[in-house]
């Protein structure tokens, strides 16, 4: 095998923790770059830019999937992570081709997934979900220290060491797959030819989302996934660069502000969340997860004030946590990977449109940076767009956020719907289908026929 020693989550976990570790440490030379070369419409212009990328890595995920399976996983992790790091050094070469770079990147920004095939292929089922929420835990804890760390060395040394440091940081990612990570698809696992076709079923993005109405409990789980990931996805892309020139924080008061949410995220998804589990049940604790998320956009909308923010900041969010275990503990072992697709199929897909409409609200509501002062220290938060008491931006300062708290409440209502286990389900279908359930109890065909079969069963019985 090329590499040291044998493939193991620990690669996998490196590759993560370098790439985003880079791109934390742009953090605050980001925001500068992107109210520069945008002082007119910035919201909206980061909105669009971050909804290509989303789309783009949506449409593009599952044929990278696919044709990892033929080529095997080390060449698409390095094809992977050097499009997503391209456009590091670029941001002090051309903010415009930055921008141009970042959008197109898309098409390769899916390194999670090719790290998850490679996760797959080395571990046994059940140890799969302690091994994703490891890569998971690595990801968050990379998030944690680089804004801090880029914001220190940018008031210090300036931008352009910051940049050259994260390209570092993503030559040093590069050269670690290139000479460090084995392959984790054995030879016997693979085509035996590199021409070997790839159906479109397995290219299409849509594949897994058509499926989605075949069961009615995968339906009201991925309702509930796509209304609140939506504006969770729009909030991720544009809520440092709100902090930092509309609330008024300063660089390194936005860089503590996520280490301090990244450690309380890293608890709730641990800690918490195994507590909230055992205690209260799995719905329950998606419904207590939506409910703090609602809180959250709500104080985020209307808050104005510097330490509204850090109180809402502690509300970190846990229903996607509970929504995966709730699927992991109902789904037969051959289903795991159909309705986990759907769910990271929603995902991508909010991730393309959740900052575009974050963008777009910003734009419809006139918060624009170019009516404000330079903030850069928290007794400097003085806001000239809201010194008008009749201004709608005195009154609501984040529109968009309340319009993800709206989206979040509907998913809490559809989540009221979701059985606690898949029973209820299919003593449903039971009644409804009488005819095709017993058949398909007593004959594996006649499941096939109907093309309903649940998706989800009760693993309890």
């Amino acid at each position: 095998r090329q590499g040291i020693g044998e493939p193991s989550v620990y690669h996998a976990v490196v590759v993560i923790f370098l790439e985003f570790f880079a791109w934390g440490l742009l953090t605050t030379p980001m925001l500068t770059v992107l109210h520069q070369t945008f002082p007119q419409h910035t919201f909206l212009m980061n909105g669009l830019i971050h909804g290509v990328k989303g789309l783009l890595s949506f449409l593009s995920a599952p044929l990278i999937g696919a044709l990892s399976d033929v080529w095997g996983r080390k060449s698409f992790l390095l094809l992977t992570v050097f499009f997503t790091c391209a456009p590091i050094p670029l941001m002090k070469i051309s903010p415009w081709w930055y921008f141009a770079v970042i959008s197109m990147s898309g098409v390769f920004a899916v390194t999670f997934s090719v790290i998850f095939a490679y996760v797959a292929d080395i571990t046994q089922e059940h140890e799969r979900s302690t091994a994703y929420g490891l890569v998971s835990a690595t990801f968050a804890a990379s998030l944690v220290t680089s804004p801090a760390i880029g914001a220190y060395l940018s008031q210090a040394y300036g931008d352009t060491l910051v940049v050259v440091l994260a390209s570092g940081v993503a030559l040093l990612d590069i050269g670690f797959i290139l000479l460090a990570v084995p392959e984790s698809l054995p030879e016997e696992m693979r085509p035996v030819s590199w021409g070997a076709p790839i159906s479109w079923e397995q290219a299409d993005p849509f594949a897994s989302l058509r499926k989605v109405g075949q069961d009615s409990t995968v339906l009201l789980i991925c309702i509930t996934v796509f209304l609140s990931y939506l504006p969770e996805a729009g909030q991720y892309s544009s809520f440092f660069l709100y902090l930092r020139q509309v609330i008024g924080f300063s660089s390194e008061t936005v860089a503590a502000f996520i280490g301090v949410v990244g450690i309380l995220s890293i608890l709730a998804q641990t800690v918490v969340l195994g507590i909230l589990m055992r205690s209260i049940g799995n719905k329950n604790t998606i419904l207590l997860g939506l409910g703090f998320q609602i809180l959250q956009l709500a104080w985020y909308g209307f808050g104005s004030q510097p330490w509204m923010m850090w109180a809402a900041g502690a509300m970190s969010s846990i229903t996607f946590p509970a929504i995966s275990a709730m699927v992991s503990r109902n789904a037969d072992p051959d289903q795991q990977g159909v309705v986990q697709g759907m769910i990271t199929g929603i995902r991508g897909l909010c991730n393309g449109l959740g900052p575009a409409l974050y963008g777009f609200v910003f734009y419809l509501f006139h918060v624009e940076l170019n009516e404000m002062a330079e903030v850069e220290t928290l007794g400097k938060a003085s806001k000239p767009n809201m010194a008008n008491p009749t201004d709608e931006s005195s009154i609501i300062p984040g529109p968009p956020f309340l319009f993800g708290a709206c989206s979040v409440l509907l998913s809490l209502l559809v989540a009221l719907f979701i059985p606690e286990h898949n029973l209820a389900l299919r003593s449903g279908s039971h009644k409804k289908h009488s005819n095709g359930a017993q058949a398909h109890t007593h004959s594996p065909q006649a499941g096939g026929s109907d093309g309903k079969e649940p998706l989800l069963e009760d693993s309890s019985v």
